[in-house]
């Protein structure tokens, strides 16, 4: 966020939308990073397997509502995006079957097509 608002690049100028984009990325960092990241341990890595996709799934269909009215989380294109897209990356890990979140789908299909999106992914494999 600081980055964001010190380079004014990503966070949304005015009022209402610059707490939209806060009120996403929070929660994407009290929800989504959480909760997405303890299905993908458990679901994938751990010795016992625990479901949590229904906490995954609930989460998803948050964001899938939003993204059936705006075109981004935050109506434009902000750090929230940024944020919540890194974890659809492996949402086949999390018990999460994006079909039922078409949205969610388009969006991610979307952001993940992006030249800039495409050579990171490259760089991190």
């Amino acid at each position: 966020m600081c980055l964001a608002e010190k380079t004014g690049m990503l966070m949304l100028p005015e009022t209402a939308a610059r707490y939209l984009v806060i009120q996403w990325l929070m929660l994407q960092m009290r929800g989504t990073g959480p909760i997405l990241g303890q299905a993908h341990h458990f679901l994938k890595s751990a010795p016992e397997k625990v479901p949590y996709a229904k906490g995954a799934n609930r989460l998803c269909g948050v964001m899938d509502a939003q993204l059936a009215e705006v075109e981004y989380l935050a109506g434009a294109y902000s750090i929230a995006d940024i944020a919540c897209w890194v974890w659809s990356m492996t949402s086949v890990w999390q018990g999460v079957d994006m079909a039922g979140y078409p949205h969610v789908k388009r969006r991610f299909d979307e952001i993940g097509a992006w030249p800039a999106v495409q050579r990171d992914i490259k760089v991190s494999e």
